[in-house]
């Protein structure tokens, strides 16, 4: 497939601004895994999630082969989120909000597209004003929905910005297999259903998928994780191209408390099996986390 560098360049600057390892929208698969549906009890809390996407290679617009040549790059965030959950029952739920502050570092040498650029800043703002968690004997359930900002910069092709705002909803169940809860499966939906550009375009709607089935053995937990994402729609507008992106990969998570600190420490690898790319350039490569989780 012939690949045009200037479409190339824009192209890469829409799908990776933001920190993007994805196919369309704000939300980066990879960063909840075991239990990911499972919704703390009341109170205050501290989750940084700290990502490091190795790009190995882009896929040309289109199809799940690589662009020509060395096309590489290394996305790092730090995602703060803030939660507050509180004792009041909404739908027989435990009722919360919670915001998310992500600071992004991206650097991109794409020889396809003779781009060498890097850059570094707050990315869009997530605001989320209903979240609710219910709790069964053997499950859990999570339901949210909030608003993704347009307030980051979008100036040059590694910039922290989407430039446009998106709705997440989010659904998910965590079921534990035994009455100890030492064997748990879970599923964690985000859908995201996006706004447009000052373009005029309006990127497709997009379904993020992270599961995981751990196992606990009393001083940690071990488990086999995933994502998938897919664009739904074709983006839209005059200076539209058609193509829906989407991705797979397959991981392992470590879950370690540290007591003494009254905090979580979790580890995740993931490798990117599945690549298809849509209207534009898609990165395919390796990511990793570690996650805190405290309460205060």
């Amino acid at each position: 497939m012939k690949f045009n560098t200037m479409t190339g360049v824009l192209a890469l600057a829409a799908t990776l601004a933001g920190g993007a390892a994805q196919a369309e929208g704000h939300y980066v698969t990879g960063v909840e895994g075991l239990q990911g549906s499972s919704v703390p009890p009341a109170g205050n809390y501290y989750l940084g999630y700290l990502v490091n996407y190795d790009i190995q290679s882009f896929r040309a617009p289109g199809s799940d082969s690589d662009m020509p040549g060395s096309n590489t790059g290394t996305v790092t965030a730090l995602a703060n989120r803030f939660v507050h959950i509180t004792d009041t029952k909404l739908l027989g739920a435990d009722y919360g909000f919670e915001t998310i502050i992500p600071v992004i570092k991206t650097s991109l040498d794409i020889k396809a597209a003779g781009l060498d650029a890097s850059d570094s800043g707050v990315g869009d703002v997530y605001v989320g004003p209903l979240v609710l968690g219910w709790h069964g004997t053997q499950w859990d359930a999570v339901a949210a929905a909030g608003l993704w900002l347009d307030n980051a910069s979008t100036d040059g092709p590694a910039a922290a910005g989407k430039g446009y705002k998106s709705t997440m909803l989010t659904g998910g169940v965590t079921y534990y297999f035994d009455q100890q809860k030492s064997i748990s499966g879970s599923a964690l939906f985000r859908y995201e259903y996006n706004g447009k550009k000052d373009n005029g375009v309006r990127p497709g709607d997009q379904l993020s998928l992270e599961w995981g089935v751990g196992k606990n053995y009393g001083a940690y937990s071990l488990g086999v994780v995933g994502y998938s994402q897919w664009q739904l729609s074709n983006d839209k507008g005059s200076a539209a191209a058609p193509g829906k992106a989407e991705r797979h990969a397959l991981g392992a998570e470590l879950v370690y408390p540290v007591a003494s600190a009254g905090l979580f420490l979790k580890g995740a690898a993931y490798r990117e099996f599945s690549v298809e790319a849509g209207s534009g350039p898609e990165p395919k490569g390796n990511l990793f986390r570690l996650s805190l989780v405290k309460p205060f």
